[in-house]
């Protein structure tokens, strides 16, 4: 009855034991490879070469996003485990390069940046129809979600009741978001 989960020795060492893998505190940059939010992981290449870099979501989570796009630029801290390499901390994120005019948002980039972010929630989204709607706080109004717009934001999903902000813009049918951020965005852009 002395064993624990029927293992004779456990030592929870071996678990938690990691190696910085740059041997100093410097972040690696590299690109998503793929990303999956329902797995809860995915990998990233180093620029440098090198084995995949496993990127957990909870590490994810801890820099603001629940998904990220595949091809986006990331700088990460890594760490080497008996797995292979493991990202402990995101330090940046750029989404990846998208012609604009090739998905049709040419009207919606012009002075984004004047327009104010708008706290929402998430009503729903489907990635595989690639749109959903999202409610602007005190709005009953639904505001329109493109996948496109979440990937040249950097983000791949978005789960029902999520809090994101926004760049809303007038489109043919009612409201749109032109920008799609995580919810803490708006404390990092100043």
């Amino acid at each position: 009855m002395g064993r624990l989960g029927g293992v004779e020795n456990f030592d929870a060492s071996s678990m938690t034991e990691t190696t910085d893998a740059t041997g100093d505190d410097t972040p690696v940059a590299g690109h998503v490879k793929w990303f999956d939010a329902a797995k809860g992981f995915g990998f990233v290449v180093a620029d440098t070469g090198g084995p995949d870099i496993l990127l957990h979501a909870n590490v994810l989570r801890n820099f603001g996003q629940g998904s990220i796009a595949d091809a986006s630029s990331v700088e990460l801290r890594v760490q080497r485990t008996e797995r292979g390499l493991q990202a402990i901390e995101v330090v940046s994120v750029t989404p990846p390069e998208t012609d604009e005019a090739d998905m049709g948002f040419e009207a919606l980039a012009e002075n984004l940046a004047d327009i104010e972010l708008t706290p929402a929630r998430v009503k729903w989204f489907d990635k595989a129809k690639g749109f959903g709607f999202a409610n602007a706080y005190g709005e009953t109004a639904d505001i329109f979600l493109h996948i496109e717009v979440l990937r040249k934001c950097g983000l791949a999903d978005l789960e029902a009741g999520e809090a994101v902000c926004l760049r809303i813009v007038e489109g043919e049918r009612g409201q749109m978001a032109a920008e799609v951020h995580a919810w803490d965005y708006a404390t990092q852009s100043d």
